[in-house]
Order: C-alpha cells, then structure tokens, then sequence
C-alpha cells in the first residue's frame, strides 16, 4: 500500500496538469437570455437558427401543469415542429436516455430543446452526445471521451441549482450497478439558454431550498477549489453574494420575481465558477447517496456540505472567511478563522430555517464502507479539492450522517 501522503502528492500533481489544460481549453459559454419572458426569446433563436424538428426533453409534472405550454406556442407559430419527450424522471437512467434518443431518432430531430431542472437538462446532453457519437453512455464516462461535436442543445432551466445550463457536465444515473457517473467534456455545454426567473415563481418551498443550496455548494466548492482562478473566484463570490441574499427572499415569498430572477443568475454563476474550478467531497459523497437511496442532489450536498466544510476549514480558512465577507456576514472586526467559522454555522442555519434535515434518514450503517470507497474513488482524480482524505477519515465523516 502506497502511503497516504505520496497518494496526495500524485492527486495534486494531476490536479496541477488538469488545471493547466483548463487555460488552454477556454470553455466556452452558451448564448445567454435573461430576464422574464427570455424562454420566449431562446424559442426564437432556435427558429432562427434554421431547425424545423425539434426534439423537447423534459418531465411530465412540467408538462402537467403547463409550464412548457407558452414556448411549445411559440414554437409552433415560428413554423417550428415539436416532439415531446417527458421521460425524464430526477437522476435520469441510461435506459431513460437511450428512450429519448431513439425517439429523436425516430421523429428525425436536428436540435434539442431541454425545459426543467438538472435532471432534464443532463439527460438532454447525454442524448446530444449519443445522436452524434457511436459509444455507449457508460463509455462516455469521465473526461473529455465524447469525440464529435453534440446535436444542438438549448436549454431553459426552471429550477435555480444545478447551473447545467452552463457546465460541461453531465451526471447519469446506473441502477444496475448502484452508482451514479459524470460525463464531463466542453463539447457538452448547450449553444443557448435562457434564464427567465418567471418559471420560478410556482417552485414549491422544499424545491426553492434544495436547489439553492445546491447553488451554493457550487460556488463554495469552486472556490475552495486548488484550481479555482481570479474568474472562477469573481463568479464564485458574486454567486454566494446573490444566494445569501435572495434565497431567504425566494422561501419566504416563492412570487418575489426579482429574487427567483437573480437566484437564476446565481447558479449560472457558480456553474461557470465550477466548470473550470471542480467541485469536491460534498459532490463526491452526495452522489452516493442519490445512487443508493434516491436523495435528491440538492438536498444532499445541502446535507454534507457542512459535514466537509468543518474537515477542509483547516486548509482553507482563509477562502471561508472571503466567502463570509460576500456573503454580507462580518459584523466588526473579526478573525479569518472567527468568519471561517461564522460560514459553516450559518450554512447549519440555513439548513435549520429550511427545514433540511441535519442527517440521511435512509443512510445505513453496512452501506458506509462501499459509499466511502466510491467517494474516494470520484474524488481523488477528478477534484482539487483544499485537503484530501484517506479512508479512515472519510468513513467516520460518512457515519457522522447516520440517523
């Protein structure tokens, strides 16, 4: 067994290569609509852009409650034929997703069109990614393994969380083998997107909750990150600011437009920040706990950020404190370490005020070893994360969340 601090010395030096290919890659980002009534303008793009088969992902609540109705309109007035695919269900499935592209095969769509949350939006991706590639999903697995450039993709995200909308990556769900993978290539970030807070307004409490916190475990993750840089920071920064803000706005009135609105922008921000600054453990762990129990990726990382946070504060003290101070939390003159400090507690407050449990109700003990094993193994290649763990450590974390 190699010790654990020369297996640290080779995880920061891959880190090190990875955050040198970032400079060279410069992710692009998709054109951008903001605004009330900017899902309209995107459906405009889309028939100016000359696609007349258009294939439209997303989940049959949304289509339930109308929510897609004024833009499959708008299409229809543009001359723009629509094929509804309303499979998506939270954590898509490979089998969900090759569902939804022999269906795009079979209307002979030429673009793609995702409307809802995270989940929408990856699955989405992935089938952009299939139209064009001849690999299997699971080989898509990991960096930079999808080799010819997507179908068109755009996207409207309904939820203020996962910043899909601009990352390049995209998370699958392999019931089969109890786990969940990341597909993350720049080929994967959509050609346009459009931010409307108004398809916010109806978001019920508990969605407004763990989708913001999952914003923000973004921003603070990218920004404790060893790969962030001066523009992962300032979107970093600004998305905490904007979070700290306006969620408690957005939970106390789900019909403050200007609050959803700017949530909106916040997890498009902290999406750019982790796109090229990584995520960490919070990630790494909360995926198994979506993979295993069917916990929702939001309410997950809101569960065990904090649980990360109190381990990494000693290699990061400093960036806590400056994510404190964004975060409008200093009230005189105090410490790096005292402001550290006041951050994780206030992320334990918001919790509190949310009503998001301090623990994982489905989580059981003869599970904690494979969870920690899979953790460790997503994060020590893919994530600069500020202080890494052996196993030991990480299994006691892991157990910490017992009920």
């Amino acid at each position: 067994m190699i010790p654990f601090p020369i297996q640290v010395f080779f995880y920061r030096l891959f880190m090190l290569a990875l955050k040198l290919s970032t400079k060279i890659l410069n992710f692009r980002q998709p054109e951008l609509h903001t605004g009330p009534g900017s899902s309209l303008k995107l459906c405009e793009a889309i028939a100016g852009s000359g696609v007349k088969r258009l294939l439209v992902v997303s989940d049959a609540m949304l289509v339930k409650i109308g929510l897609l109705q004024p833009m499959l309109d708008r299409l229809k007035a543009l001359d723009v034929h629509t094929v509804l695919y309303d499979g998506v269900q939270p954590d898509p499935t490979i089998e969900q997703i090759e569902t939804g592209l022999a269906l795009l095969r079979r209307e002979q769509c030429t673009a793609i069109l995702a409307i809802g949350g995270g989940s929408s939006m990856d699955a989405a991706k992935v089938i952009a990614a299939r139209a064009t590639n001849p690999h299997k999903i699971a080989w898509m697995a990991g960096l930079m393994r999808i080799l010819f450039k997507p179908m068109p993709l755009y996207v409207v995200p309904t939820t203020a969380g996962t910043g899909s909308e601009v990352t390049i990556a995209a998370v699958v769900s392999d019931p089969a083998n109890t786990r969940k993978f990341a597909i993350m290539d720049p080929k994967l970030v959509p050609v346009g997107a459009a931010l409307d807070g108004q398809l916010m307004t109806g978001l019920p409490p508990p969605i407004t909750a763990a989708t913001g916190m999952d914003a923000l475990t973004h921003a603070v993750e990218a920004y404790i990150s060893r790969n962030a840089t001066a523009a992962t920071d300032a979107e970093a920064l600004e998305a905490t600011r904007l979070i700290m803000q306006n969620l408690p706005r957005a939970m106390a009135d789900g019909s403050d437009l200007d609050a959803r609105q700017n949530m909106a922008l916040a997890s498009y921000k902290a999406g750019v920040a982790f796109t090229t600054a990584g995520v960490g453990y919070v990630h790494a762990i909360s995926h198994n706990f979506g993979a295993r129990y069917h916990v929702p990726h939001g309410l997950a990382n809101a569960i065990v950020l904090p649980y990360v946070l109190d381990y990494s504060k000693p290699a990061c003290t400093r960036r806590l404190a400056e994510l404190a101070e964004a975060g409008g939390l200093r009230q005189g003159s105090e410490t790096e370490t005292e402001l550290a400090d006041r951050f994780v507690s206030h992320i334990r407050a918001l919790n509190e005020q949310f009503k998001i449990p301090q623990k994982v109700e489905k989580l059981r003990a003869e599970d904690v070893p494979a969870i920690t094993d899979a953790a460790l193994k997503e994060a020590h290649w893919t994530y600069a994360v500020p202080r890494y763990m052996d196993r030991p450590t990480c299994e006691t974390l892991v157990r910490q969340m017992l009920a």
